[in-house]
Order: C-alpha cells, then sequence, then structure tokens
C-alpha cells in the first residue's frame, strides 16, 4: 500500500500529562485539564480569525503507541469492541481527534481546556468545530453505559 501523504507536524501541545497512566480514561471521562497548542512560527499565520470560535478539533498522532488491533477493550469495560468504534491508540493509522474548548490566543499558542494527550505530542491539524444538534447525537455502545 502507498502512502497518501507524508503528514508533518505543525506544532506540539503542552500538556500536564507526561504518563499514560495520568490521562483520565474509561466511560463518562470528562476531559477538563487545560494546556497549550503551540504552533510552528511558520504556521501561526494559518490562526488568523480562529478568536471567534469556541470550540476546536485538534488532529493529532499517537506517536508513543506501537502496533495496533483490530478489536480491543477499552478501559472499563469487559466487552471487546472494533478499533474505529474506540478512542484506542492502538490503530492501523495512529491518528486522534480531541475536541478542545478554546480558552484564548497568544501569538502562535492557543490557551485551551480538554486536553487527552500526551505533553509534546505533535499535532497534524486544527479545525473549527462544527456543531451537530443534540437531537441528531448518537453514540454508539457509550450510550449503553450509565454515566
Amino acid at each position: 500500500m502507498t502512502a497518501l501523504f507524508t503528514p508533518i507536524a505543525i506544532g506540539h501541545a503542552r500538556t500536564p500529562f507526561h504518563e499514560l497512566s495520568e490521562i483520565p480514561k474509561g466511560p463518562g471521562t470528562q476531559h477538563v485539564a487545560t494546556g497549550t497548542i503551540e504552533l510552528l512560527p511558520e504556521f501561526a499565520e494559518g490562526l488568523t480569525d480562529i478568536e471567534g470560535f469556541s470550540h476546536l478539533f485538534i488532529i493529532w498522532v499517537f506517536d508513543r503507541s506501537e502496533g495496533w488491533a483490530l478489536l480491543g477493550t477499552p478501559p472499563g469495560e469487559t466487552t471487546p469492541h472494533g478499533v474505529f468504534a474506540t478512542r484506542s491508540p492502538y490503530r492501523p493509522n495512529p491518528i486522534a481527534q480531541t475536541t478542545v474548548e478554546l480558552l484564548g490566543r497568544d501569538g502562535a499558542k492557543l490557551h485551551v481546556r480538554g486536553v487527552d494527550m500526551l505533553d509534546g505530542t505533535p499535532i497534524l491539524d486544527i479545525k473549527p468545530y462544527s456543531s451537530i444538534p443534540a437531537e441528531a447525537l448518537r453514540v454508539g455502545w457509550l450510550g449503553k453505559k450509565s454515566v
């Protein structure tokens, strides 16, 4: 299989998490930790007008994950689920997405709440959050959990 493109890091996350065990996991987990998304200087102009958004999608890399599995049992679960129905880091393409609240911008730094990645994690992209009405949202197997 041929690579479609070669991803590059546009910056890095600065978070309070230095070990995987420090990141809250499992059904009902709320990510409330604050951190910064620090873009490399050559990408700072791409943040123009981002201040108008309350939330952002952060696309990042599970850079410390090794290998992958199509089935896995998430933390706090006893039933395995498909990797594409979970947030498992053990994926064929180790790409992750986190929705964060934008608290402010300082040049090439975004101050955010809701980080769930390790400190120093490479950031691939940032996209403004586009809302889905609550009545249209489905949460699959997670909806069967009492949270």
